[in-house]
């Protein structure tokens, strides 16, 4: 029997013989490190921007807790040593002047790591807020003490449901938890608020049997039965990069997916890293998982974009539609204007595209709507006109076609303002809405100027995109390899934007007989109309970022590969803002939503005292 119990009892009184030690075995809720003696450091960042590889830590915000009673706090601003995004400062409140003369991460590190030393980090979002720590430990050359980590969001999504909470943001939960401080972007008062929804969520997790960190951590991981009960059909599935597909016993495809090492990636839908629960459903609905080995990481992404695209699985939810893309049209008549369309026509009109939604769409149009007096009726117009003014024309904001007052020749100069930006140069679009925003701005009128700013952000986007994608797409064939890792090449041939085959030269292995090899069995890919004649968007994307990853190399390629001089490209500024209504790029982007059922407590868990219970 173990001491590693209750203390001893009392010794007997005077004068009698000593007793016995007695000791009292734990119950097996006991073993575990209990909560009520757990400390706790919640923790929460400022940041320049949304990912540690460009942005920096600006303050720093904890609390320390054990068994409900707050030990000590940490605060303090750190200096990026790079400006701060004006966004990023309206949001937070944290400008460049503050930071000035706080610290370098450099020195705040040490002091924050002693803080929480021995500690379990707790935070909302935590990937966010550890990640950051991680990077800037890497950057100073130090070790990351590897801390365990509680993730308040994730908590959150096991223990409540959609009726109580819409979602798992930490304005809400603090809300629904009555905190005592109210979260407002900045690294304390976040911490504060996060410790009062830790202490809600533990103890709503405690009347479900949870008592221990351990069993606080599965909990937040829990698997059904019915997930580990085929983790089988991952057996027999090769260590390769590929594509899988679940198909249910019809041998309908439910999901497809792309991994760089099937067997293990399919492994991990069986295990707790998986916690999404519409995938719980596919694999309650799964029969089989059969893969697809491919040469390399590209020839899987482009394989799993066509067969989503071809087959629509009910599980995936990217890529499923890609026919159903917005497009910005400039109609082809004496007096053209924009429409929004779903498809792209080999008519020879201009297309700025694709977006993601109808909105981004309007955005962008409204941009153009601002810098050029297009008109915005919908009724094709003769080259004589015919028909009369509306109220756009009383305001300047059309030259009024429609009644004569321009000819076809004097409106085409603002058409031709939106083909150059297009194919080329944006710039005489940009100039007039930056007058704009800066009017406004002095004007005080701000929220106005946001307006301004965002549709420009579309705008330059959509050009930055479409240029991007056109200059790949015209070249007619390129060949290009890439070190895979292991002393050989990983081969891609591409034609106007396609992917037409894909190979491997391991190592020791001449590579170019394996290109001619590839180039003489690729797929041939006849010319065709519009900027993206042979394939979707997602897959010359796709492309586009293989072939900019560092070490490829260009083997061979007809014609050129150039953007335009003044291309859309050169406007960095802008394309480095923040992305059209989306005013918190800090935000969770795991889309956490609360469970539509409420959790179970494990089985055989007891509530409350100290007897035996079994483990599930």
């Amino acid at each position: 029997m173990t001491t590693a119990g209750t203390p001893p009892r009392p010794g007997p009184a005077p004068g009698r013989a000593p007793a016995r030690p007695v000791y009292v075995q734990q119950a097996f809720d006991e073993l575990g490190e209990p909560l009520r003696d757990v400390t706790f450091v919640v923790v929460d960042l400022e940041t320049t921007g949304g990912s540690p590889d460009d942005s920096a830590i600006t303050e720093i915000g904890a609390v320390k807790v054990r068994g409900g009673e707050v030990l000590g706090e940490f605060q303090t601003l750190v200096n990026p040593v790079h400006g701060i995004p004006p966004f990023v400062a309206v949001l937070t409140g944290i400008t460049d002047l503050m930071v000035a003369g706080a610290p370098t991460i450099g020195a705040v590190l040490p002091a924050f790591l002693e803080f929480a030393r021995g500690a379990v980090l707790v935070a909302h979002n935590a990937p966010f807020d550890v990640g950051f720590l991680k990077a800037a430990c890497a950057e100073q050359s130090r070790p990351w003490p590897a801390h365990r980590v509680v993730d308040t969001a994730v908590l959150a999504r096991r223990v409540l449901v959609a009726d109580e909470v819409p979602n798992c943001k930490l304005s809400t939960l603090a809300g629904f938890f009555h905190a005592a401080t109210t979260p407002i972007h900045r690294a304390l008062a976040d911490a504060r608020a996060t410790v009062d929804v830790l202490h809600g969520l533990l103890e709503r997790v405690g009347s479900l049997g949870v008592q221990s960190l351990d069993e606080l951590r599965d909990f937040t991981t829990q698997v059904s039965e019915a997930q580990r009960r085929k983790r089988g059909m991952a057996d027999g599935l090769p260590h390769a990069p590929g594509v899988y597909v679940f198909r249910d016993q019809t041998g309908r495809p439910l999901y497809v997916g792309t991994s760089k090492d099937l067997r293990t990636r399919v492994r991990q839908y069986f295990v707790a890293s998986e916690t999404r629960s519409r995938m719980a459903e596919m694999i309650a609905l799964a029969d089989r998982v059969d893969p697809i080995v491919c040469a390399h990481s590209l020839e899987a992404e482009v394989r799993e974009l066509r067969m989503i695209a071809e087959h629509k699985p009910p599980y995936n939810r990217r890529s499923r539609h890609p026919e159903r893309s917005t497009w910005l049209r400039l109609t082809i008549e004496p007096y053209p204007r924009l429409a929004i369309v779903r498809r792209v026509g080999a008519d020879g009109a201009a297309y700025l595209g694709p977006f993601g939604s109808r909105q981004a769409a309007e955005r962008a149009a409204s941009a153009v709507y601002d810098a050029v007096p297009l008109r915005q009726c919908s009724p094709r117009l003769p080259a004589h006109g015919g028909g009369s003014a509306c109220v756009l024309a009383e305001l300047g904001r059309c030259g009024a076609p429609c009644e004569g007052r321009v000819s076809p020749a004097e409106y085409a100069t603002h058409a031709d303002l939106f083909r150059a930006a297009v194919s080329g140069d944006p710039r005489p679009l940009v100039a007039p809405l930056l007058r704009r925003i800066r009017v406004l701005a002095t004007a005080g009128r701000y929220e106005q100027a946001a307006i301004v700013r965002d549709r420009l952000t579309t705008l330059v986007r959509a050009c930055a995109r479409i240029q991007r994608l056109v200059a790949l797409a015209a070249i007619e064939h390129l060949v290009a390899a890439r070190p895979d890792g292991a002393g050989g090449w990983q081969l891609s041939v591409i034609r106007r934007g396609r992917l037409v085959a894909a190979g491997v030269a391991a190592r020791g292995v001449p590579p170019m007989p394996v290109v001619e090899a590839l180039i003489a069995t690729a797929e041939s890919v006849l010319p065709g109309l519009g900027p993206l004649p042979a394939a979707t968007v997602g897959e010359t994307e796709r492309i586009l970022h293989w072939l900019e990853e560092p070490g490829t190399r260009l083997v061979e390629m007809t014609g050129g590969w150039a953007s335009p001089a003044y291309g859309a490209g050169g406007l960095r500024d802008i394309l480095r803002g923040p992305p059209p209504g989306d005013p918190d790029p800090f935000a969770d982007r795991r889309g956490l939503r609360p469970s539509s059922r409420p959790a179970r407590g494990r089985p055989g868990a007891r509530v409350g005292g100290h007897g035996l219970a079994s483990r599930a």
